[in-house]
């Protein structure tokens, strides 16, 4: 076989078998030979009108190809109801019935003929249907699982016969023929019974048995297709608005080089739902905690008390990419929507503004225009720029001098490529404050920052990210604790749910002497991101050291350096509390940390912080000089 007449593609696969054809065989073999032909006929001739093909037709199989995984699923209903229909004329031993499995998967072409898994696998959930009925793999459950109006029963994980994976697999409950199946059954029922009644009471009895047939199938509740999820079991309770976490896209391109594409659409989707106010969005570093792990949506929604959970998959390939989404109301146990994208990568931004706007649109979500133009800004038009920012932001979170600086030449790369874009600015910001606050106090860095902080906002006005970073400047280079609180408080308006921005206000207002604001924004920070760092422990822990609930405080700054044990102001706020609360055994431990961490450590180092009023960092050094600091 020839390589170059080989051709792959995409394609919706319909295979289809008769149950119990070798007893139809031994019992009338003319019968039945004449029965599959004219059954066989009628299929085709649907396949035909739903824009199918007949590939095959081997004894008493049939195998069609369909462009559409839609029409492939509309047909096989079709299928089972004529089929019904014809059967309901004939004695029970002489009814033909086929078994109908559906796949979408990429098959082989050569000439007429089809191969590769995508066949095999349809033939695998044949296997599974019942007669007379019509199994479908997860890929077609995921493509037409709101477009139709059916109803489905999770068949679980199935292991099939030449597949190294285990398939998805769903049972169609509701179609026209499963109804018609159960209303030919009454009506032979009653006509054996009452063979003398008139033909008005057996009409009114089937119509009255029918109806129950249809509410059956159709009009009663849906069985849900996942574990549901517990609200008693959440550790806060559901907000007043949809709840959503986004958990990290599969790459299945098979390159762990691509795990940052993958993880930069989930970041871009994550980001782009936060802009609106009608949603609670949970933060990227929380869902992101589940990424490689296999975990149940109950799961998900009940560790981080939402009620809609987004998974999804992304293969890039030769210029191409594929992307699977769906949304799951964990509450309710079903699948609300559930779409596949095969792009160019060229509209990869117009795809994760589709997907966005789907997702709102099916949460019945109200949103403004001014929150539908941010969504649509397009980063860059280069995608090797875009790329670059993606490839810098994974070095960023893995930390490190060294990470830091390799993600400052992929952002600086991103600039050259695109001038233009305003994340790679952000991002190169972030890069040299990082620097600033750990290894180079130069005062020409922080301006630096604050140049690329400018810059990033003249070129887009809706970067949250870019006005936390400002808001950091503003409190860290020249105390403009008034200018901070603004910048940080557009970067919540702009994207609020973000903790990043409730993070950035609160730690401007504890530094401007307001305390008492910070513990509320440090609560929205710490719900939106349920598995929080411990940054955020240290922020409400020291104002509550300013507000003098040295209880409070000392319970969370307890756990904050559990998770950070070398943080030398946690230990600090520890000595200064236990000596205001007497406990001077404790006090002198925490002194030692302090000390052990920073051996040259005196009172005039201690904490030079932005602080708006000189007093509260006298408190401090106050009683550190208590606790037996020189």
């Amino acid at each position: 076989m020839a390589q170059d007449t080989l051709k792959r593609k995409l394609s919706a696969i319909l295979s289809a078998d008769v149950e119990g054809y070798s007893r139809l065989m031994r019992d009338d073999e003319e019968a039945t030979i004449c029965r599959l032909t004219d059954y066989r006929t009628a299929m085709t001739t649907l396949i035909e009108q739903y824009r199918g093909r007949v590939v095959d037709a081997p004894g008493d199989n049939l195998l069609a190809e369909f462009g559409s995984v839609v029409d492939a699923v509309n047909c096989a209903v079709e299928i089972q109801r004529e089929l019904a229909e014809r059967n309901a004329e004939l004695p029970e031993n002489c009814q033909m019935q086929f078994r109908i499995g559906v796949n979408l998967g990429d098959v082989i072409e050569d000439g007429e003929r089809i191969y590769g898994d995508g066949v095999n696998i349809a033939a695998r959930m044949e296997r599974l249907a019942e007669p007379g009925g019509i199994c479908i793999s997860g890929t077609v459950y995921d493509s037409i699982v709101i477009k139709l109006g059916l109803e489905y029963e999770y068949l679980g994980e199935q292991a099939v016969k030449n597949i190294p994976e285990l398939i998805r697999s769903y049972r169609v409950l509701s179609y026209p023929g499963a109804a018609a199946h159960r209303v030919v059954k009454a009506k032979k029922a009653v006509q054996k019974k009452w063979r003398n009644s008139t033909l008005a009471a057996v009409a009114i009895l089937i119509v009255a048995i029918g109806a129950g047939g249809i509410w059956y199938f159709f009009m009663r509740p849906s069985k849900p297709t996942i574990e549901v999820a517990s609200q008693e079991k959440m550790a806060f309770p559901l907000p007043d608005r949809p709840s959503i976490a986004v958990l990290p896209f599969v790459n299945m391109g098979g390159d762990t080089e691509q795990e940052f594409f993958s993880d930069g659409i989930t970041e871009d989707i994550i980001t782009d739902l936060s802009k609106f106010w009608g949603l609670f969005v949970i933060a990227r570093s929380s869902t992101f905690a589940y990424k490689g792990k296999s975990v149940k949506t109950k799961q998900v929604a009940e560790e981080l008390s939402v009620r809609y959970v987004i998974e999804g998959s992304v293969r890039k390939r030769s210029g191409k990419v594929r992307v699977n989404v769906q949304l799951i109301d964990a509450i309710t146990g079903r699948h609300l929507w559930a779409e596949r994208y095969d792009r160019d990568l060229k509209d990869i931004f117009a795809l994760q503004d589709e997907i966005t706007q789907k997702i709102v649109l099916t949460l019945n979500v109200e949103v403004t225009e001014a929150e539908l133009e941010r969504v649509r800004r397009i980063p860059t038009n280069n995608l090797t720029a875009y790329e670059s920012i993606m490839r810098g932001i994974e070095f960023f979170r893995r930390g490190g001098k060294e990470s830091i600086t390799q993600a400052r030449q992929m952002f600086e790369k991103a600039i050259k490529l695109a001038p233009e874009s305003a994340g790679a600015y952000v991002g190169l910001g972030w890069s040299y404050l990082i620097e600033w606050w750990y290894w180079n106090p130069d005062p020409q860095v922080i301006e630096k920052v604050f140049e690329l902080a400018q810059q990033a906002i003249s070129l887009d006005e809706s970067s949250a990210s870019a006005y936390r970073l400002l808001a950091y400047v503003f409190l860290w280079k020249d105390r403009q604790h008034e200018q901070a609180i603004a910048a940080a408080e557009k970067a919540i308006a702009l994207e609020p749910n973000n903790p990043g921005g409730y993070s950035a206000l609160a730690e401007t207002l504890k530094f401007a002497a307001r305390p008492e604001e910070v513990i509320e924004l440090m609560e929205k920070a710490m719900r939106l991101n349920p598995r929080y760092p411990w940054s955020y422990l240290f922020q409400s822990g020291s104002s509550y050291y300013y507000m003098g609930r040295y209880d409070e405080a000392l319970e969370l700054l307890k756990k904050a350096v559990i998770r950070r044990p070398n943080h030398l102001p946690t230990h600090q706020y520890l000595a200064a509390i236990y000596t205001e609360l007497g406990r001077e055994k404790e006090a002198q431990a925490e002194l030692a940390e302090v000390l052990r961490i920073s051996p040259s450590l005196s009172l005039d180092d201690l904490i030079k912080g932005p602080y708006k009023d000189p007093e509260y960092q006298e408190r401090l050094r106050d009683h550190m000089r208590m606790a037996g600091l020189k």
